[in-house]
């Protein structure tokens, strides 16, 4: 009698577990990604170090809930080469269906600029393929969103 009451406490608690791991999994509502444009790439004073410079991006929140951002990874890259890193974690709120500005700070990477200038030489004239990639952590239940934007820089 003890055995079959344990497996069906058992069964039970198996199935509560069930139920609660399914109603969690509709908590999570499935975002749009945000979109990201650079508005403004300045070059910020340097005191010998190496140089840093102070990225803009225009964030669009095409959602009805609002995007409370954790913290952003992102890097920028030339012709396959990762030149700018950073990351930042003071990040405004942005309202469901509008947009904020938001200020990274960012550094270079100077071996890889050396290398990309020695690769530049031997390469044909044409425009300059970049690749801006973030990764996006949000506060709560909402999936980390990862981004990537390309295209080309005509000289």
């Amino acid at each position: 009698m003890k055995l079959v009451y344990k497996q069906l406490q058992t069964g039970l608690i198996c199935v509560i577990a069930l139920v609660l791991l399914s109603a969690c999994a509709t908590v999570t509502s499935q975002l749009d990604p945000p979109k990201i444009n650079i508005e403004d790439f300045r070059s910020l004073p340097t005191e010998g170090g190496a140089p840093r410079f102070e990225i803009t991006l225009r964030v669009i929140n095409p959602n009805a809930q609002a995007l409370d951002i954790v913290g952003i990874s992102y890097s920028i890259e030339l012709l396959g080469r990762e030149l700018i890193t950073g990351v930042s974690k003071n990040i405004p709120s942005i309202g469901g269906y509008s947009e904020g500005l938001v200020t990274l700070d960012a550094g270079l990477q100077l071996f890889e600029l050396l290398r990309l200038l020695a690769s530049v030489g031997s390469q044909e004239d044409g425009p300059l393929e970049y690749r801006f990639l973030a990764k996006i952590d949000f506060a709560g239940f909402v999936p980390t969103q990862r981004i990537e934007e390309s295209g080309k820089i005509a000289l």
